[in-house]
């Protein structure tokens, strides 16, 4: 059990797990941050004192309420910028245009984090879609599930700044930079919430599995050509610029939604296969097809 939970949580993506050892009482899940030793944070009592507080930002949350305010440092705000000095001229070489005019679109300051509260105004304001904290990693069929209402369930603490390329699960960074972008686009937020949909009417754990892992190869990796080259539209390309460099690397498939639910993945790596469409539209109109009709 140990061990299939710690590659669980190896997964930054798509396998939300509750990061709390389940068997502590909710009490010491409100009190103490559970990070693996191998966290770049695991030995830096400050920076786990402060994602204990920005969890509880999350644990007292209601939905509804204005979301309050992460008290990020200035050394957390370094590694924001260092994250987007990696990201802008990636995503300029390896970025679709649909993701580009997002960006524009929401004109975040690179030069720091910005408060959920302002990103989630922004993103309603285009798609509909409204984001909501939470502690830490979560259920998959709980996150997935939330899309179905217009609702990103998103993490406020930020990765450890000595490793600021780099993070072991999804921080705010990832959430920002790749999923709220991307649901300020309304065709990508549109089958946002037909995943959710599709979560809700599915029962058996297999089906779930082979749903969770086409999202894995379009929402999180997937590629289109656009012009003849091959750009990201997946947010787990699009927040990492060593992703995006190494996707030219991987093995090509043309996008087959029955072969993507059925394609190993190893989270802890570059991906070594993607799944490439013709063109955003004909990306858009396959997805929304498929999951209408699970």
């Amino acid at each position: 059990m140990r061990e299939s939970r710690q590659s669980l949580l190896a997964d930054h993506v798509d396998m939300r797990m509750v990061a709390a050892n389940t068997d502590e009482a909710t009490a010491d899940r409100n009190t103490i941050v559970q990070l693996d030793p191998d966290h770049p944070g695991f030995r830096d009592q400050e920076y786990r004192a402060r994602r204990n507080r920005i969890a509880q930002i999350a644990l007292a949350y209601q939905p509804g309420q204005p979301i309050p305010d992460a008290p990020y440092t200035s050394e957390e705000h370094q590694v924001w910028r260092t994250i987007w000095a990696a990201l802008l001229p990636a995503h300029r070489r390896h970025a679709c245009q649909e993701y580009r005019t997002c960006v524009e679109r929401l004109a975040f300051d690179t030069d720091q984090i910005p408060q959920l509260r302002e990103v989630s105004e922004k993103v309603q304001a285009i798609s509909g879609f409204h984001l909501e904290p939470v502690a830490g990693l979560i259920e998959p069929r709980v996150f997935l599930e939330s899309l179905a209402a217009g609702v990103f369930l998103c993490t406020q603490y930020i990765r450890h700044y000595s490793t600021p390329l780099y993070t072991p699960e999804p921080d705010v960074a990832h959430e920002i930079i790749g999923h709220a972008v991307t649901l300020a686009s309304e065709p990508l937020a549109e089958l946002n919430q037909l995943f959710g949909e599709a979560v809700k009417r599915t029962t058996l754990p297999e089906a779930l599995d082979r749903l969770s892992r086409v999202y894995w190869f379009t929402i999180e990796f997937g590629v289109l050509r656009e012009n003849g080259t091959v750009k990201a539209y997946g947010t787990g390309l699009l927040s990492s610029a060593g992703e995006l460099e190494a996707m030219h690397k991987a093995e090509l498939r043309p996008l087959d939604l029955d072969a993507a639910s059925r394609q190993e993945y190893d989270p802890t790596h570059y991906q070594p296969t993607l799944f490439c469409a013709d063109s955003f539209e004909a990306m858009s109109q396959m997805l929304h097809d498929y999951l209408v009709s699970w």
